[in-house]
């Protein structure tokens, strides 16, 4: 994040927020609630969940605390949803939000958003934790992403 300065506004006097890289560079855009200001928000939402899924996110944030996903593009858990606490692993700029699941943000990386042709996902649950560390993995169950028709709830 930039440090930020002010300046005044010739029109009204009032401060107008400007990055401290330089006073002719555009005012930062307005940061959506508890989205990096660097992070891209798509027009729509592109992730929901089961019953299922959102019974065990607000099961995990009860025990853990505010929580994110990451869909993972191949390494560490495949391509499973990553649950983790919110801040283990910050969004990048080159990270989309598809939407919020149980009140928790849900990235994806912007190639693989792009490359995956902008999809829509419903998160689920399945048996057995899986490979990585993804939070649920403690109760023997992991996150999964699915999509096109068969994810119809």
């Amino acid at each position: 994040m930039s440090a930020r300065s002010t300046q005044s506004s010739p029109a009204d006097g009032t401060p107008a927020p400007r990055t401290a890289r330089g006073a002719g560079e555009p005012a930062e855009p307005p940061q959506h609630a508890g989205v990096p200001q660097h992070a891209a928000v798509p027009q729509h939402a592109g992730v929901s969940a089961t019953p299922a899924a959102r019974e065990l996110i607000e099961r995990l944030t009860a025990e853990h605390g505010p929580l994110t996903f990451h869909q993972s593009g191949g390494c560490c858990d495949g391509s499973s949803p990553m649950c983790l606490l919110a801040g283990e692993l910050p969004a990048g700029r080159y990270d989309v939000m598809l939407g919020e699941l149980a009140g928790a943000p849900f990235y994806i990386d912007a190639e693989l958003y792009r490359r995956w042709g902008r999809p829509e996902f419903v998160i689920d649950v399945s048996e057995g934790a899986g490979e990585g560390f993804s939070l649920e993995g403690s109760h023997g169950v992991h996150f999964v992403a699915r999509s096109g028709p068969a994810a119809a709830v």
